[in-house]
């Protein structure tokens, strides 16, 4: 046997990728192959079975779990985080392609402005066009904002990302625990970018380094997927602006499901339900 000495140190990484997935096995190749093998790349497998399940074998460099069925986006991202070692980690949809040197170039950028929280890749489509990635925050009286296009310069401050490639500090992390997961795939993006102001840090968007979002069809029903984006919207609302805020919510949008037929969202907003059936 090699004596212990002998044995190579085991290097941390200093960026992590978390990507969550479900069922789309092609992306997600296309997404793993972009970022090469500079940095750690977590996969979490929400439950698929388009043959994303088998990609852990495909790229061995991966670290790769695979859950039983979709239980969110929220909750396995909390999974995926607690297996990141970076002191950079980046949360990344299946659908996006950034090269591992954009990633660098973005850590490089949080190590350099302590007044940043979070930053991002400027988003475009494959033809390079910029694809909507900024938005407010959800507010009683603008309960969901529309995602727009960035502003113009560099270096682009806002209030919130669509959460499609997002990178933040590890011990950001630490300080939050993890990720509420009162939300179901709804809301994560959103609580973290309301944490970083909370936390009296920016998020930037940075115009030099570009990722492509090719803004994929869900593989999930849509009418789930409404149901879960009303009950993570109320939860957003009660947590951030109060119980009343977010039963107002609820009760607007319960009305509204109930005379346009969408029963689905009808029962999510009364009861939380989100994507795992939980509520």
């Amino acid at each position: 046997m090699t004596p212990q000495a002998d044995l190579p140190e085991r290097q941390t990484p200093r960026i992590s990728v978390v990507i969550v997935s479900f069922n789309r096995a092609d992306h997600l190749r296309e997404n793993i192959k972009a970022l090469g093998g500079d940095h750690q790349i977590v996969v979490v497998d929400n439950g698929s079975w388009d043959g994303s399940e088998n990609l852990g074998e495909e790229f061995p460099h991966l670290r790769f779990s695979r859950l039983p069925k979709n239980f969110g986006l929220t909750k396995a991202l909390n999974i995926g985080l607690r297996a990141a070692e970076g002191e950079y980690i980046l949360c990344l949809h299946d659908d996006v392609r950034i090269t591992g040197e954009a990633v660098a170039r973005l850590a490089d950028f949080l190590e350099s402005r302590t007044d940043a929280g979070g930053v991002c890749p400027f988003l475009t489509d494959a033809s390079g066009n910029p694809v909507p990635q900024a938005r407010a925050l959800p507010t009683p009286s603008d309960p969901d904002p529309e995602l727009v296009l960035p502003g113009e310069g560099e270096e682009i401050g806002v209030e919130c990302v669509s959460g499609a490639a997002l990178m933040f500090r590890s011990f950001f992390l630490r300080a939050l625990r993890h990720v509420d997961e009162r939300y179901g795939t709804y809301g994560s993006g959103i609580e973290l970018c309301a944490q970083i102001r909370r936390a009296a840090k920016k998020v930037v968007i940075l115009h030099s380094v570009t990722a492509i979002h090719e803004t994929a069809a869900s593989p999930v029903p849509p009418g789930a997927l409404a149901g879960d984006r009303a009950a993570g919207t109320a939860a957003f609302l009660g947590k951030h602006h109060g119980i009343a805020s977010a039963l107002i919510y609820r009760l607007k949008t319960a009305l509204g499901a109930l005379v346009t037929f969408r029963f689905s969202v009808l029962a999510a907003v009364l009861s939380g339900q989100k994507i795992d059936g939980t509520g």
